[in-house]
């Protein structure tokens, strides 16, 4: 299998609306290359924009334990909690995204969204 022609395959069908097709691409290139944060990247966002949010947090889980510093894996991560309805474990990944990367709108919004889901809910 041309693993790089996969991968691009998999895009196409992600840029093109379709996550459930890029997932079905990608999860063989992600058992062939663990260690490829692109691919898993990728595969956890078509993994979210299919409501597959279990999944999702399992591939998201595995980019921040090897990467820490990742803001975008944190951000992600952050939101499918969120859609998953833990809002509190959000916020710790929220947190981190924001402050890591303090500049992006789209962080400091979900993270105002969560905090204040958060303390709604005391």
């Amino acid at each position: 299998m041309d693993l790089l022609a996969e991968y691009r395959r998999a895009n196409l069908f992600f840029e093109a609306g379709d996550p459930t097709g890029a997932a079905r691409l990608l999860e063989p290139i992600v058992e062939a290359e663990p260690g490829n944060a692109a691919v898993r990247q990728l595969l956890a966002r078509a993994y979210f924009q299919s409501a597959q949010l279990g999944r999702a947090e399992e591939q998201l889980r595995e980019l921040v334990d090897r990467d820490p510093s990742d803001h975008y894996a944190h951000h992600v991560l952050g939101r499918t909690l969120e859609r998953l309805n833990r809002p509190a474990d959000a916020l710790r990944h929220l947190r981190i995204a924001a402050a890591m990367h303090s500049g992006n709108d789209d962080y400091r919004t979900a993270l105002r969204r969560v905090e204040t889901r958060v303390a709604g809910g005391r």
